[in-house]
């Protein structure tokens, strides 16, 4: 056996043994988590919520393809359900190709093993959501210096809530959201209220895909993706489903208010952090599973480095 191989070997053990010891005691899970830098050796499958839960059997977007490049590699969170890497692979292919999008900058899908994250976001734990830049693929290929140090445009007037640059925004992202829309895996589309308004006042008389673009905090300089649960899949929690209409009356006007937005006048405790008790107890099982052989796609620069804790990314 190649020594490097054994070496590897050995250390993905002591990982998985002092991971899964940790599960037992009060570690936030979001830690726990973030120290598994491969996926678990299962079957693929979404656990839980999309943001109470985890990710068996995860599968790696590969940094680049023809029509799309992932940014941010050093937070290894480019994993996700193979009908999430499918989707996004479709998807970068179809608006390249049928709509002349130049290709897409993927940010987040989730981390090996999913779970709680040390930094950014609540949801993206079981392998069913992605973040997609506003931004288009340059016409090359971003060193990996660049994809950590690029930062997304916002199209969000600065010192405003909603208010959409206009200078910024082209027909050809509608295009793209609505792209996005138009796949019956998807479930919902996160955006800003006003992406969202700019949608409602051009999509036109097709709008049936507008309900399926909800507006959200944030989310000015990218939209969030996130596909349903596959059919038949146990122990995958589904959302309430979305409203009827294209979610640009009411709703989106409380969205465009200042409402959302004003602070509370006394800031709610925030709740301690999550642990192992909180999530399903299958993700015991994901957190101590050992690694496939030939596992690959993570950003982890040596093979399979022991647990320590790794600094939050802002």
């Amino acid at each position: 056996m190649h020594a490097l191989y054994r070496h590897g070997l050995a250390a993905c053990l002591v990982a998985a043994s002092a991971i899964g010891a940790f599960a037992a005691d009060n570690t936030p899970a979001k830690v726990l988590f973030g120290q598994a830098v491969q996926p678990a050796d299962l079957a693929s499958r979404s656990i839980g919520s999309y943001s109470r839960g985890c990710l068996a059997g995860a599968d790696p977007l590969p940094y680049d393809g023809p029509s799309w490049q992932v940014m941010r590699l050093s937070r290894n969170r480019n994993w996700g359900m193979p009908e999430l890497v499918a989707f996004i692979e479709k998807f970068a292919t179809e608006s390249q190709q049928l709509d002349g999008w130049p290709g897409l900058l993927v940010g987040d899908l989730s981390q090996p093993r999913g779970g709680p994250m040390t930094s950014g976001h609540s949801s993206h734990q079981i392998g069913l959501d992605v973040d997609i830049w506003f931004d288009p693929m340059p016409p090359y290929t971003l060193s990996r210096e660049e994809r950590e140090q690029k930062s997304a445009t916002s199209y969000i007037k600065a010192g405003t809530n909603t208010q959409l640059r206009k200078d910024l925004w082209t027909p050809a992202h509608s295009r793209l959201v609505k792209r996005a829309a138009s796949y019956p895996e998807v479930e919902r589309i996160f955006v800003n209220a006003g992406v969202k308004k700019q949608l409602c006042d051009t999509a036109g008389r097709d709008r049936a895909w507008l309900r399926k673009v909800r507006p959200w905090y944030l989310h000015d300089d990218h939209l969030h993706v996130r596909l349903s649960c596959p059919p038949g899949m146990a122990g995958c929690v589904s959302q309430d489903p979305v409203p009827d209409g294209d979610g640009c009356g009411e709703n989106l006007r409380y969205w465009l208010s200042d409402a959302p937005y004003r602070p509370a006048p006394k800031p709610a405790k925030p709740p301690p952090p999550m642990t192992m008790a909180g999530l399903p107890s299958t993700c015991r099982e994901v957190l101590s599973a050992g690694v496939a052989a030939g596992a690959g796609g993570g950003a982890a620069e040596v093979n399979i480095p022991l647990p320590t804790p790794r600094p939050a990314i802002n």
